[in-house]
């Protein structure tokens, strides 16, 4: 299954992250300390052309598909979450308006519409290192049934925007909040990319959490901000078939968090093999114990991941929808069961700081919660599975 989406093209791509990343590693505990965006990790990965991954390579960029962002979002989250996460709140608008959007298939005016606003997008992505984030977070989200909260009104040259937008991660450093609105009288959702330096665009709040925390996530207040029409992403619509015929696209997120689950397993043998100062505890039984338990666990969440990437495609079968909402509880639930079981075997200085088992326990309490397939909505539906006749 594992060599089956480890294609030669996505495997490069993973392996020039795999040389840089350590020293996001290396970084990870100030930005943690300081709740602080890593700015010098992002420069990085513009030095190396990945703010355009998922752009097309005759655009300049890299050509990544779903499943090489994928793969690269594990090695990130390999070495540093919070880099993961918000570079997934970049890249997903390049997937959005480019791979996935070509997976669902274009009627003449919606390709025209793309055709027009992508050499713009990609220009901005790989040419000018335009960042984009993507919050859609309301406390309700599209596709779980509730109503998006945000309103687009049509004026001329574009739309004047008004909503809220909760956990806005890259909430200080975008340039662009591509955000899902609705117009009155129109039950296509839009998605539509304010300028961040525009009028009536405000960032509220501070920003102070558990874990994850050098993700700037404040929150997002739109008054009537102006959105040129050359910044509506996607045709009208085009978002809701997203929901429904490529709902993959919800599990993103969870590709950092197994590499996060990865990053404990790492530093666990580590420690249990005298790598860090101290004197193997390899052939002691009980850490032993505790040690397999966490590799079944890690190998069930990559096992299941895997699988779903290799059969990811539009309009999925029930099975197939049914292991993506396995998956993202294997891994959003495994992630923080691994890292107890991690201060577990490695023992009470695990938790003082700045050891970085006790950052890895506080990120990895983060993912369980995090909207649109949070572990209680993918465990709703999977309580439901095959038990009714709705779809």
């Amino acid at each position: 299954m594992a060599d089956s989406i480890r294609t030669t093209e996505r495997m490069e791509l993973v392996e020039q992250i795999a040389a840089i990343a350590p020293r996001f590693s290396e970084r990870a505990a100030q930005y943690d300390r300081e709740a602080s965006f890593p700015s010098e990790n992002w420069k990085e990965l513009k030095d190396g052309g990945f703010l355009g991954l998922c752009a097309p390579i005759e655009a300049g960029g890299l050509g990544g598909d779903f499943v090489a962002y994928a793969l690269v979002s594990e090695e990130l989250g390999r070495h540093c979450p919070t880099t993961a996460l918000t570079f997934n709140m970049h890249t997903a608008t390049a997937l959005l308006a480019g791979w996935i959007a070509d997976q669902l298939g274009m009627d003449h005016e919606q390709q025209a519409h793309l055709d027009h606003v992508r050499p713009k997008l990609w220009a901005g992505m790989c040419h000018q290192h335009t960042i984009h984030s993507q919050p859609f977070s309301e406390g309700r989200t599209p596709g779980s049934g509730q109503p998006i909260g945000t309103s687009a009104v049509p004026v001329d040259g574009g739309y004047q925007v008004t909503g809220k937008k909760i956990f806005a991660s890259l909430s200080g450093i975008a340039d662009v909040h591509n955000v899902v609105a609705l117009v009155e009288g129109d039950p296509r959702v839009r998605l539509l990319g304010v300028p961040a330096n525009g009028d009536g665009v405000e960032i509220q709040g501070e920003w102070d959490p558990l874990g994850m925390r050098g993700t700037d996530s404040r929150d997002l207040i739109l008054v009537d901000a102006f959105v040129p029409e050359d910044n509506e992403v996607l045709p009208p619509g085009v978002f809701d078939a997203m929901v429904s015929r490529f709902p993959y696209f919800y599990m993103t997120l969870s590709f950092s968090y197994l590499g996060l689950m990865r990053a404990i397993l790492d530093l666990t043998a580590q420690y249990l093999r005298g790598e860090h100062g101290v004197a193997s505890r390899r052939d002691n039984h009980v850490k032993q114990a505790g040690w397999a338990e966490m590799q079944m666990i890690y190998d069930k969440a990559q096992s299941l991941m895997y699988r779903v990437l290799s059969e990811a495609s539009v309009d999925p079968t029930k099975p197939a929808l049914r292991r993506a909402w396995s998956t993202m509880v294997a891994v959003m639930e495994g992630a923080p069961e691994m890292a107890s079981l991690a201060i577990r075997v490695c023992g009470g200085r695990s938790m003082l700081r700045p050891n970085k088992l006790e950052q890895h326990y506080r990120d990895a309490r983060c993912g369980a919660t995090m909207l649109p397939w949070s572990v209680e909505v993918c465990l709703d539906r999977l309580g439901r599975y095959d038990l009714y006749n709705d779809k």
